[in-house]
C-alpha cells in the first residue's frame, strides 16, 4: 500500500482534501479507491464556478469496473479542475494524490468541515478494517 501523505484529510468514502497556502482546498480520491476501483477510463469534472456541497455528488469516476461518485469533502465554489484528467484519467491511477487530483475549491465553511474528516491515521484504520 502506498504512503498516506501526512497533510491530507480523508472521507470515509475516500476522498481526500489537501489545504494549501492560498486557503484553496484541492480535492482527489484515495490511492486506496484508484486501486479498488482499477484502471479508470473516464473522469467527469465539475465545472468552474460551481458551489460544491459537502456530503454532495460533484464528479464521477468511470473505471472498465463501474462509475463512481466523487463526493465533495468541503463546501465551496470550484476553483479549478484537472482538465488533463479527461485526455488521461489513468493519472488518478498513476498517482492519485498528486498529478491526478481532481478539483480546486475556495471553502466556505472549512473550519467546521475540516473536523468531520478523517486524519490520515483514522483514515488508514478504516481501509484495514475494510479489508478485514
Amino acid at each position: 500500500m502506498n504512503e498516506i501523505p501526512g497533510d491530507l484529510k480523508f472521507m470515509k468514502s475516500h476522498e481526500w482534501a489537501r489545504v494549501e497556502d492560498n486557503g484553496t482546498v484541492t480535492i482527489g480520491i484515495s490511492d486506496h479507491a484508484q486501486g479498488l476501483l482499477g484502471d479508470l477510463v473516464y473522469v467527469e469534472l465539475p465545472a468552474v464556478g460551481d458551489e460544491v456541497q459537502a456530503g454532495n455528488a460533484c464528479a464521477v469516476v468511470e473505471s472498465v469496473k463501474a462509475a463512481s461518485d466523487v463526493y465533495a469533502p468541503i463546501s465551496g465554489k470550484v476553483m479549478a479542475v484537472n482538465s488533463a484528467l479527461a485526455d488521461k484519467p489513468e493519472t488518478i491511477n498513476e498517482d492519485a494524490y498528486g498529478e491526478g487530483w481532481i478539483y480546486v475549491v475556495k471553502p466556505t465553511n472549512l473550519a467546521e468541515e475540516s473536523e468531520e474528516l478523517l486524519d490520515p491515521d483514522a483514515y488508514a484504520e478504516l481501509i484495514e478494517s475494510e479489508e478485514h
